[in-house]
C-alpha cells in the first residue's frame, strides 16, 4: 500500500487512532469556522445587502453547507481517509479531479492562516488596550508569525493537545457571544440602545425579503462564514468510531453554527439598526469591536477577546485539513513521499504541517508588502477554492453511489439529490464570484492586475500553479494516475439502509 511506502522503515505509517472522541471532533469543526471572527467580519456587509433580513440570508446560506455536509457524511462512511475530498473524488471520479480537489484544500490553508493569526493578534492587543501596537506593522506581523509557529507546534505535538486547546477556545467564544447577545437584546427592549434600534421580528428570517440580488450577495458571504466545519472529517483516522463520528460532527457543527450566527445576527441588527450597519459595512470586523464597546461598556474586552480566541482557534484548525490532505496525497504518491512523514513520537503529519505553516507565513509577509488590502483580496479569492472543492465533493457523492440512488427514497434524497443540489448552488456561486471578481472595482485594492480584479488573478494563479505542479508530478511519478474510479460497495449501502450508522 502507498501508506507503507510513504513511511521510512521502522517509523509508524499511521496517524494515532482513537486519539479523540466525537465531542472533540465537533469542537474542532466549530472552531475551524472561527464563528466569532466570521460573524464579526460579515455582519456589516450582509446587513448592507439585506437590511433587517440579514438573519434570513444567513439561514439561506446554510442550506448548501448542510447538503454538502451530507455528502461528507456518506463518503466518509466508505472511506475514512484524512484526505477527504482528495481521496473521495479520486475514488469516484478519477485521479485528475481528485488531485485538483486536494490542491484546492491545501491552498485554502496557505491563503487564510496568516490573515486569521493577524486578526487574533490585532483583537488581542485591542482587548488589553495596546491599540498603538495594532498600528505598528512590524510588531503586528512579528507577533502574527510567532502565533502561527506556536499553533503549528500545537498541531504537531498531538491531536489530543489540539483538542484540549480547542475545547477551551470554543467555550470562551460561546460564552462571550452569549453575553453580547443577551445584553444587546436587553438594551433593545429597554430602549437604552445608543443607536436607532429595532425590535426583532420573525419575518427577518425571510431570505427573499430584501430581493434576489441581496440573497445572491449574502450566499457568497455565507460560503465564507460556514467554511471550515469539515476539519472534523479530516481527523477521521484519529477519531473514535471513524466511520460515523466525524461525519456526524461535520453535520452537527453546521447546525450549531446556524443557531449561533442567526442569534448574533438578530442581536446586532436589532441593537444597531440596519442604517448604521449599512453605512459602516466597509469597516468589517471593527464595526463589531465598536458595538462591543457600546453594548458592554467597560467590558468590551470580553467581545474583543472572543474574536481573538476565535481567530486563534481557527489559525490552528485551518492547518489541519491542509496538512492532512498533503499527507493523504503523499501516501497515494500524488505528492513527494516526504510530505507523508508521520512523527514517530506524536503520530501526527509533522512535515506537511510545518510546510503548510511555512508557506502560509511567506504568503502573509509577501502580500503584506504589497498592502493590507492585497491580503484582504487574497481572502476574497478563498471563495473560489472553497466553492470548487465543496461542489466537487457533492458531485463525487452522487457519482460514487450512482448505482444505489434509486434503491430507496433515503438514498435518492440524502446521497444523490441533496449533494447535487448543494454542488449546483455552489457552482452557481462560483460563476457569480468569477464575474464579480473580474471587475477591479469590486476588490479591496481597487486596482487592476492584468486587467482583472486582484482576487480573481490570485484564484486563477493558484489554479494555474496547481495544474503545472500536477502535470510535472504526473511525468515524474505516474503511479497515482493509474488509479481508476469505482462505485460504492453494496454491503456499505445495505448498512446505510438498515440504519447501522
Amino acid at each position: 500500500m502507498a501508506t507503507e511506502d510513504a513511511a521510512p522503515e521502522g517509523r509508524p505509517a499511521d496517524l494515532k487512532h482513537n486519539a479523540i472522541g466525537f465531542v472533540d471532533a465537533l469542537v474542532i469543526g466549530l472552531n475551524s469556522t472561527s464563528p466569532a471572527y466570521s460573524i464579526a467580519a460579515v455582519i456589516g456587509p450582509i446587513v448592507a445587502l439585506a437590511g433587517i433580513y440579514a438573519p434570513g440570508v444567513m439561514v439561506a446560506s446554510f442550506v448548501p453547507m448542510l447538503l454538502i455536509a451530507s455528502a461528507f457524511y456518506y463518503l466518509n462512511k466508505v472511506d475514512q481517509d484524512c484526505g477527504t475530498t482528495f481521496s473521495w473524488v479520486t475514488r469516484a471520479m478519477g485521479p485528475w479531479a481528485g488531485w485538483l480537489g486536494g490542491w484546492a484544500i491545501a491552498m485554502t490553508g496557505v491563503l487564510v492562516v496568516g490573515s486569521l493569526a493577524d486578526v487574533a493578534v490585532s483583537f488581542g492587543l485591542l482587548a488589553v488596550g495596546l491599540d498603538g501596537w495594532v498600528e505598528n506593522s512590524f510588531v503586528r506581523q512579528l507577533l502574527t508569525v510567532l502565533l502561527i509557529l506556536v499553533m503549528t507546534a500545537v498541531c504537531v505535538i498531538g491531536t489530543e493537545l489540539s483538542a484540549k486547546v480547542q475545547n477551551v477556545l470554543i467555550l470562551a467564544q460561546v460564552v462571550f457571544l452569549l453575553v453580547f447577545v443577551c445584553v444587546a437584546l436587553a438594551e433593545v427592549y429597554a430602549g437604552t440602545s445608543a443607536y436607532d434600534s429595532v425590535e426583532p421580528a420573525f419575518d427577518w428570517l425571510n431570505p427573499f425579503g430584501a430581493g434576489g440580488a441581496a440573497l445572491t450577495g449574502g450566499l457568497l458571504l455565507g460560503v465564507f462564514i460556514y467554511w471550515g466545519w469539515e476539519s472534523a472529517v479530516n481527523l477521521t483516522e484519529e477519531v473514535e468510531d471513524s466511520a460515523t463520528a466525524p461525519g456526524k460532527a461535520g453535520l452537527w457543527s453546521t447546525v450549531i453554527l446556524l443557531v449561533t450566527y442567526v442569534s448574533v445576527g438578530f442581536a446586532v441588527v436589532a441593537y444597531a439598526g440596519p442604517a448604521f450597519l449599512a453605512e459602516n459595512a466597509g469597516e468589517e470586523e471593527f464595526v463589531f469591536a465598536q458595538l462591543a464597546g457600546d453594548v458592554l461598556g467597560g467590558w468590551d474586552w470580553v467581545l474583543l477577546l472572543a474574536v481573538c480566541t476565535s481567530a486563534i482557534a481557527s489559525t490552528q484548525t485551518t492547518i489541519i485539513p491542509a496538512s492532512r490532505t498533503a499527507l493523504s496525497m503523499a501516501r497515494r504518491r500524488a505528492l513527494p513521499a516526504h510530505y507523508g512523514h508521520i512523527s514517530p513520537r506524536f503520530r501526527t503529519p509533522d512535515v506537511s504541517t510545518w510546510w503548510v505553516a511555512g508557506i502560509a507565513i511567506v504568503w502573509y509577509l509577501t502580500v503584506n508588502q504589497i498592502s493590507t488590502n492585497a491580503l484582504l483580496d487574497s481572502l476574497t479569492a478563498l471563495s473560489l477554492l472553497i466553492a470548487f472543492y465543496y461542489a466537487l465533493t457533492g458531485v463525487a457523492c452522487a457519482v460514487y453511489y450512482r448505482r444505489h440512488l434509486f434503491e430507496s427514497l433515503h438514498n435518492f434524497l440524502l446521497i444523490g439529490l441533496g449533494p447535487l443540489v448543494g454542488a449546483g448552488l455552489l457552482t452557481w456561486l462560483l460563476v457569480r464570484s468569477v464575474a464579480d471578481m473580474a471587475d477591479p472595482a469590486n476588490s479591496y485594492t481597487g486596482s487592476s492586475w492584468l486587467g482583472l480584479g486582484p482576487p480573481l488573478v490570485i484564484g486563477l494563479g493558484i489554479a494555474a500553479v496547481g495544474a503545472v505542479v500536477m502535470l510535472v508530478w504526473r511525468l515524474r511519478a505516474p503511479a497515482f494516475w493509474d488509479e481508476r474510479p469505482g462505485v460504492a460497495d453494496p454491503d456499505v449501502v445495505r448498512g446505510i439502509r438498515s440504519g447501522r450508522g
